[in-house]
């Protein structure tokens, strides 16, 4: 393996070319925001990573098909919250707590991982395939301490790409409680339908509302139908009204299974992103539709619920690292390979 790192002070508004090769180009731009942005483009599309801000994945596009969410943000912002740069394909939600904090959490929505500002981030050059990694060390006085190093990775020839994550409780004496949610958010498409390996009626519909969320009459309307059975809960269908948003869970996923999750659009594209139970016992589907924001989270695998920190104790969900311990998490995602 060989590694490149990448230096802050190198990032310009000129786009520069950081590595080129028959297969593989990678290069590096700073948006006007001043946000840091690496690209990696394999034959069939890129994948866009911030390397210092989270090292979410800011863009993907394979076969000439966006894989992100419609949103306002036309550029990431410098941010501390999500909330103030949501405009990614896939950001890490984390991983001290995750998901949307109820009234009695303390924690900002999706943790404090998302828009953290890396310590250290590099290339990583492998046979057939191009990493985006980095390290991000997170310490306070009397508190936890951990290191995450998450890599986002394409291989050669192919729409699929990898999103991993590693963490390592450094604490010498603390148990460090974590929570994971690999949150991509996929391009909606009318009359796309989702699938997966698992049995029918995996996906249940949510019954809390979270403080971000506004029911209206035409949504607790719409809720009711889905939970009647009246409307499909699998296929995609904009006329419905996904606005507010739309949220099913799937809990206890069979540990040691490969499991695939699908979004078939009616242009004959599937997109797919695979795991393993083991990782994640949880999977949630997020729909939301409007003017402002399009989105199709057919899959986002967890630890846990999006439901805060409380209620993932709660439910006894709550990962609790040993001192010293260590976690990892892959997912594969992209454009799946027509039979």
């Amino acid at each position: 393996m060989y590694r490149i790192n990448l230096a802050r002070s190198a990032f310009s508004a000129v786009k520069a070319t950081l590595v080129e090769s028959a297969e593989f180009t990678v290069t590096a731009i700073r948006y006007p925001s001043g946000v840091e942005s690496v690209t990696v483009a394999n034959s069939r599309g890129r994948v866009e990573v911030l390397p210092f801000l989270g090292q979410m994945v800011w863009d993907a596009e394979f076969d000439g098909v966006s894989l992100r969410m419609d949103s306002p943000f036309r550029q990431p912002y410098p941010a501390t919250l999500i909330e103030d740069t949501y405009g990614c394909f896939a950001f890490h939600s984390g991983l001290l707590a995750a998901g949307c904090p109820a009234p009695e959490d303390t924690h900002p929505l999706h943790g404090e991982f998302p828009c953290a500002e890396f310590d250290e981030a590099w290339l990583e050059i492998t046979g057939d395939s191009m990493a985006v990694s980095g390290r991000y060390e997170y310490v306070k006085g009397f508190g936890d301490h951990y290191e995450a190093v998450p890599a986002v990775r394409l291989t050669a020839g192919s729409a699929m790409f990898d999103i991993d994550l590693s963490v390592t409780n450094l604490s010498a004496a603390r148990t460090m409680p974590l929570q994971y949610m690999c949150h991509m958010n996929y391009a909606y498409s009318d009359g796309a339908r989702m699938t997966q390996s698992l049995p029918d009626g995996a996906f249940r519909l949510r019954e809390t509302v979270p403080a971000h969320v506004f029911p209206t009459p035409e949504w607790t309307v719409l809720n009711e139908a889905i939970r009647a059975g009246k409307v499909p809960a699998d296929v995609l269908d904009a006329s419905q009204g996904y606005d507010p948003e739309i949220v099913f869970l799937a809990d206890n996923l069979p540990a040691g299974e490969e499991l695939e999750f699908r979004l078939e659009r009616t242009d004959g594209v599937t997109f797919c992103t695979r795991f393993s139970g083991t990782d994640f016992p949880t999977a949630t589907r997020w729909l939301l539709h409007n003017p402002d924001q399009k989105v199709a989270s057919f899959v986002l695998p967890g630890t846990s619920r999006p439901e805060g920190f409380l209620a993932a104790k709660a439910a006894g969900t709550l990962i609790e690292l040993a001192p010293g311990a260590s976690r990892s998490f892959h997912v594969s995602t992209g454009i799946k390979e027509k039979a």
